[in-house]
């Protein structure tokens, strides 16, 4: 992938919309007084269920954004919201990492991880409890743009788009990364249409633990390893292709660990796929609608409910929040409506730990969106205006 290809896919939210309207105010590192403390329970990544976090009041959120964009952040965004109202407040900056444009937390919630998007990759630490940066380590490729903590904790998962590989690090028990244990380079199949090579867009692990997944845009493939939890090396077991230009950018899985749903980017679809946890082979399905019509769109992510009943995707270029009711235990999808995502380019959506918040970062308009969650009827409710995030491409909620 060429340096100006890179920059392009970077930077094209940006393009589709108004910078930031304001930056959220500037902080040194220390924890602002005001903070509430770093929860023990981080979000699912499949979604939570409610009830699943007992806490109330002000819950932190981290905010991912370019450093070297124009108008981009300073670092990673920090703010509370209310878990009640859903009203984020902005709390400061937390400097010293470079180009945050994606983030993930311990499952102990003591240490965040961020991609340091750049054409030399890599990953950066941050306990969160001084918000102390405990060091970077190369991912050993270009542009890494999505990572994920193993659930034993032990290890960290990232994915090179620039150059089309994945990377395994360490954790040791301070929440400090290790020199990478592993790295692997996605060399066939052969790019897809109008592709020029392989663009690793996440790497997540499977609901049996023992597998872990790599989404492969370039090659509309996506890759299946056995983790070694001892050594931290990966061997390939299988791979499912999507149909030709279907560009695969986002998996999810059902809570029940037999089904995953397929977000892709080129060809504007989404696609339910059959998980064996014994073999960690994935078979994908069918194509289907995104709902968006006829325009220009790219799917970001999909998520899944806690209780397993309903999935949203990102649409990026439409713009809006696509909801399916989710069947036949996982084995299917049914489109039922498309909301206004309230910003523009939403590049992520993610829960709030009990399920009832859904927020999404606009990159385009530099802002996040919030919305309630009707657990019964799947149903997204605007919580208010969005929030002001200079080119939000990440918000985690905790």
């Amino acid at each position: 992938m060429s340096r100006a290809d890179w920059s392009r896919r970077r930077f094209v939210g940006a393009l589709t919309g108004t910078a930031a309207a304001a930056a959220l105010p500037a902080c040194d590192d220390d924890v602002p007084a005001d903070a509430p403390p770093s929860p023990g329970t981080p979000a699912a990544s499949t979604g939570p269920r409610r009830g699943s976090d007992p806490s109330s009041g002000p819950r932190p959120l981290y905010l991912g954004t370019y450093t070297s964009a124009d108008g981009g952040g300073k670092g990673i965004g920090t703010a509370v919201y209310d878990s009640a109202t859903g009203r984020i407040s902005g709390t400061g900056t937390l400097t010293g990492v470079g180009d945050p444009s994606y983030l993930a937390v311990h499952p102990d919630g003591r240490t965040l991880y961020a991609v340091n998007e750049r054409e030399d990759g890599a990953v950066t630490a941050v306990r969160l409890s001084d918000r102390k940066v405990l060091g970077s380590r190369s991912t050993g490729g270009a542009g890494p743009c999505h990572l994920s903590v193993h659930p034993r904790g032990r290890w960290l998962l990232s994915a090179n788009y620039g150059s089309g590989s994945v990377a395994v690090h360490p954790v040791d028990a301070s929440g400090a990364l290790g020199e990478r244990t592993e790295l692997v380079t996605h060399t066939s199949p052969p790019p897809g249409p109008g592709q020029q090579g392989p663009h690793a867009h996440q790497f997540v692990t499977g609901p049996d633990g023992g597998h872990v997944l790599a989404v492969d845009l370039g090659t509309d493939t996506v890759y299946t390893y056995r983790l070694d939890t001892g050594a931290g090396t990966l061997t390939g077991t299988s791979r499912a292709s999507t149909r030709p230009g279907a560009g695969p950018r986002h998996l999810t899985f059902h809570p029940g660990g037999r089904y995953a749903y397929l977000a892709n980017e080129v060809d504007n679809t989404v696609a339910v796929c059959a998980y064996d946890p014994d073999s960690g082979r994935l078979r994908i399905g069918e194509a289907q609608s995104t709902g968006t019509g006829s325009g220009t769109s790219h799917p970001a992510q999909i998520l899944v409910a806690g209780n397993g009943r309903y999935a949203y995707l990102a649409n990026r270029g439409h713009d809006s929040l696509t909801r399916y009711a989710v069947e036949a235990d996982g084995a299917r999808l049914r489109l039922l409506d498309t909301v206004p995502v309230g910003g523009g380019f939403p590049r992520q959506i993610a829960f709030s730990p009990d399920g009832g918040l859904l927020f999404a970062a606009n990159q385009g308009s530099g802002t996040v969106s919030v919305f309630h969650v009707d657990e019964d009827s799947g149903e997204l409710r605007s919580a208010g205006e969005p929030f002001a995030s200079p080119v939000a491409v990440c918000a985690l909620p905790l």
